[in-house]
Parts: structure tokens; C-alpha cells; sequence
């Protein structure tokens, strides 16, 4: 069944905010047993931006959401909601929705924080068009925001040549009858769990100088498991969505994936059926930046010129969980 809303909603502005520090594959092959040929061609990524010590989630989540309110014309007063979408939050508490409404000066909004992995942002999009949709408010910010470095082994090849920091932000409100967010599909499988996660740290496995000793503090990740699931999900949820809404995927402008690792990307793009060329793709660039990869790619593709009004666009995540899901829009400015 199609989850359309009664309240047509989509996003009207978008932003990016990325650290200065530049870390190519070079860099990396310095500090662990690994080649630039190596990382291309597993996973497609040639540079990533990496923070200095002290700076958090909330930092790069605010200059996106700045970046966005401004790109809007609207001041930070305007917004009644924000939802951060981040596995790295500034802190457990408070959540890092209440840091990013104090930087940006957000007075009038409440807020939460949202962590569905590589899936937050896309989850975030569709609670905060359900919020707009049910009358509770009129404009929310959602914010994807990661500082990966702070989660990541710097040692270990396999996990440190793949994430980077950033942030990237959507403005939502009410649009036109037919435009907007037209379908979405979520799902989530927590039999996957041991194939992608932090295990230590939470309730079930505190802190200790055991755990820290082990290194449970940093991302786990059994990689071949992550891709059949990833390339599978992503192309079906997006494909799901196509078939009850009618649309030839030819008729799509832009297919946004999470940017996880490009043959991943290119073989969701292959089930697909379409040309690379209508794939936003900034990998290369700014590698996995986890609940930051699919707006900053949206965001670079508007700027680019590549969606006007009118264009279809298909935006399709997985991550930790496992979770998954996507979302069908109509551009709407």
C-alpha cells in the first residue's frame, strides 16, 4: 500500500557542513597496511574529511542546518522541530537535536535525536513529514550528522579507510497537492545485529577497561554479510516503491543511495536499471559519513542543478540493525 501522507509534504532547502581536514589514501596507507589502488577499488573512495580533537556531531550538524535555514531565507525562529540523525551523538545526554537548537538559536523548537544507523537520516525524513502531515507543526529540520572518527579503530584497515565526518540537512514544509514526499518504505531486521555494530558501550556491555582493553568501543563489521543485504534492500525498497506507484525507473531524475561503499551503490543501480549518470555519488570525496551521506549528496545535486521542480527522486539507505528503507519525491521547489 502506498504511505502517502494526508498533508502533502517535502523538502524546500538543503545544506552540508564538512571538516577542513582532508585525509586521502595515501594519508591512510601512513598509518595501516593498505594501498590507494587497495581502497578504490574495493570501495570507490579517494579522499574523506576527518575533524580536529574536540569538535562533535552538533558542530557540523549546525553549520548544515545554517546552511539550509539560509538557502531558505528563514531565520532559526521559523523552525518548530529538530530531529538529529546520528549514531554519534555529542554525548549520551541530552540528545545532540537540544545542542544543534542552541547554536543555530532555534528558541521556538523542541527536538529529538534518531539513530537508525546508515538509515537515520531517511527515518528522520518521514517522522518529521508525519509530524507536518498530522498538524503538530509546520517546519522541521532534520539533520544528519556524523563524527565517524570518534567511533572507529584508526589501526584496523578494514573499518578506518571506509568513514568520514560530515553533516548534511533538509528544511520540511507543507508544499503542493502532488508534490513532496509521494511513498516511503521502512524496514528493520535486528537479526543482523551482530554483523554491524558497537558492542560496547550501551546498557548491555558498560564500560570498563575490559571493554576499552578490546576495543568494543569502535565499529565491528563483517563486511561480505553488509553488502549481499545492502545491495538487496536498497534496490528491492526502491523498486517496491516504483511498482505501486506506477513509475517506470526511467522516468526517475535521481536515485540517491547511501554512500557506502560504490560497488554496493552500483549494483543497486544495476538492478535498477539505470545509467550511472543518474546516481548522485560524492564517495569518492567524502567517503561513508554515515547518516550524513544522503542529504550531503542530495544537497550537492541541488546545488548542481541536477533536480528542478517537477523531477522524481528515489533516496534508499541501509545500515546497522539491519535497517533499511526508502523514499519516492516529487521535487517541490
Amino acid at each position: 500500500m502506498t504511505r502517502r501522507l494526508a498533508t502533502p509534504v517535502g523538502i524546500t532547502a538543503t545544506g552540508e557542513c564538512f571538516p577542513d581536514r582532508i585525509v586521502t589514501n595515501e594519508d591512510l596507507a601512513k598509518m595501516v597496511n593498505t594501498s590507494d589502488e587497495w581502497i578504490t577499488t574495493r570501495t570507490g573512495m579517494k579522499l574523506r574529511r576527518w575533524v580536529e580533537p574536540g569538535v562533535g556531531s552538533s558542530d557540523l550538524g549546525s553549520g548544515a542546518l545554517k546552511m539550509a535555514l539560509d538557502r531558505r531565507g528563514m531565520g532559526a525562529d521559523d523552525l518548530d522541530c529538530i530531529i538529529a540523525c546520528t549514531v554519534t551523538p555529542d554525548m549520551m545526554f541530552p540528545c545532540t537535536a537540544a545542542l544543534i537548537q542552541q547554536k543555530v538559536g532555534a528558541s521556538k523548537a523542541f527536538g529529538f535525536d534518531l539513530n537508525a544507523a546508515c538509515s537515520s537520516f531517511l527515518f528522520g525524513l518521514t517522522t518529521g513529514a508525519g509530524l507536518i502531515a498530522s498538524g503538530t507543526v509546520k517546519r522541521v529540520g532534520v539533520v544528519g550528522c556524523d563524527v565517524m572518527t570518534s567511533i572507529f579503530d584508526k589501526s584496523d584497515r578494514n573499518t578506518a579507510v571506509l568513514f568520514g565526518d560530515g553533516a548534511g540537512a533538509a528544511i520540511l514544509e507543507p508544499v503542493e497537492e502532488g508534490y513532496g514526499l509521494l511513498d516511503y518504505e521502512q524496514q528493520i531486521d535486528g537479526s543482523g545485529a551482530p554483523y554491524l555494530c558497537m558492542p560496547a558501550g550501551g546498557s548491555a556491555k558498560p564500560a570498563s577497561h575490559a571493554t576499552v582493553d578490546a576495543k568494543e568501543h569502535f565499529v565491528h563489521q563483517q563486511g561480505q554479510e553488509v553488502f549481499k543485504n545492502a545491495v538487496r534492500e536498497m534496490a528491492n525498497v526502491s523498486r517496491l516503491m516504483l511498482d505501486r506507484n506506477n513509475i517506470d525507473p526511467k522516468e526517475l531524475t535521481l536515485f540517491v543511495p547511501h554512500q557506502a561503499n560504490l560497488r554496493i551503490m552500483d549494483a543497486a543501480l544495476k538492478r535498477l536499471e539505470l545509467p550511472r549518470e543518474k546516481m548522485a555519488c560524492n564517495i569518492a570525496e567524502y567517503a561513508n559519513t554515515t547518516s550524513a551521506t544522503i542529504p550531503t549528496a542530495l544537497h550537492q545535486s541541488v546545488v548542481a542543478g541536477k533536480v528542478k521542480k517537477g523531477d522524481l527522486v528515489v533516496l534508499a539507505a541501509f545500515g546497522a540493525g539491519f535497517t533499511w528503507g526508502g523514499a519516492l519525491l516529487r521535487w517541490a521547489v
